[in-house]
């Protein structure tokens, strides 16, 4: 299933004294163009953030904002890990001695530990980013997903809007078919009144050369590859709208050759009717290639 290029998420978070918000938001554009406005003191978030959006989106003028916040009240505590690990080792060979000696001891939880005296030092992180450029990094994926969640969700109501309008082209195409076949007769006796009086009022003309001249015509105004190549390209469209890879630039394409199709087709119908057809042709396709511009 085909994913917009329009796209919205939100997200916050708290990391030890941190906290942050950010917004990610995306719009059409032909590539993938990345705006990433981050703190330049988080050494290395932003192009752990560019690779993940890299991988996960192909097409859109994607913007990133993130706001980051320091609660100075509340001093950063980091764990004493030389001091814990002593302590386990410790605990450790209680038990066993106790065991030795047939003493069941209470269990101590983690907290417990952590209570202890050295578990935990007051320092300043500011220095050392890499612990919140982490809790970072992983917590983008989860904004990424409804970013991500969203455009699918974009993308959904676009393919019915796009399904409609090839139903569209469709019924407009068999319409354009059939007042083709009626015209037939109409521009078979034209032809063959055209080629009576060119011969009463040519002296000395050619008649085989003549005859080849409006031959020449009738086939100019034959729109039956038109036809063709308008039903080749509705199924085409309908068979990348059901792909989950990114089509946008096919689809983009296909509109320019659907565009195409529908001009000829104008400029050969010598009928008011068939005309009028063409015009809503060209009308509907452009209304497509509107929706188009936002596939990615």
């Amino acid at each position: 299933m085909i994913k917009s290029m329009t796209g919205f998420a939100s997200g916050k978070g708290a990391f030890g004294p941190h906290s942050w918000t950010w917004e990610l938001r995306s719009v059409n554009g032909k590539g993938l163009d990345m705006r990433l406005r981050v703190p330049e003191w988080l050494t290395g978030l932003e192009a752990a953030l560019r690779a993940t959006i890299s991988k996960q989106l192909s097409r859109g003028n994607v913007t990133l904002s993130l706001r980051v916040s320091r609660d100075e009240t509340q001093p950063d505590l980091v764990l004493n890990e030389a001091a814990m690990d002593a302590v386990l080792e410790a605990v450790a060979r209680t038990q066993e001695m106790a065991i030795a000696k047939d003493v069941t001891l209470g269990p101590s939880t983690a907290a417990d530990l952590i209570s202890l005296k050295g578990m935990l030092d007051a320092g300043n992180d500011a220095d050392d980013p890499g612990p919140l450029v982490g809790q970072l990094t992983t917590e983008f994926g989860g904004l990424l997903s409804d970013f991500i969640e969203m455009r699918q969700t974009e993308g959904r109501a676009l393919a019915t809007v796009l399904e409609e309008q090839l139903g569209q082209v469709a019924a407009l195409t068999f319409q354009a078919a059939e007042l083709a076949e009626q015209r037939k007769d109409k521009m078979s006796e034209a032809l063959r009144e055209n080629l009576a009086r060119v011969l009463d009022n040519a002296q000395g003309a050619d008649p085989d050369r003549v005859a080849q001249e409006l031959a020449i015509i009738s086939v100019k105004a034959d729109i039956t590859e038109e036809i063709d190549r308008l039903k080749a390209h509705v199924v085409a469209a309908r068979d990348l709208l059901a792909q989950d890879t990114p089509v946008g630039r096919k689809l983009d394409f296909l509109m320019q050759e659907f565009n195409r199709e529908a001009n000829t087709l104008c400029s050969k119908a010598q009928n008011a009717e068939l005309t009028a057809v063409g015009l809503e042709l060209k009308v509907v396709i452009d209304q497509m290639r509107e929706q188009v511009q936002n596939v990615e």
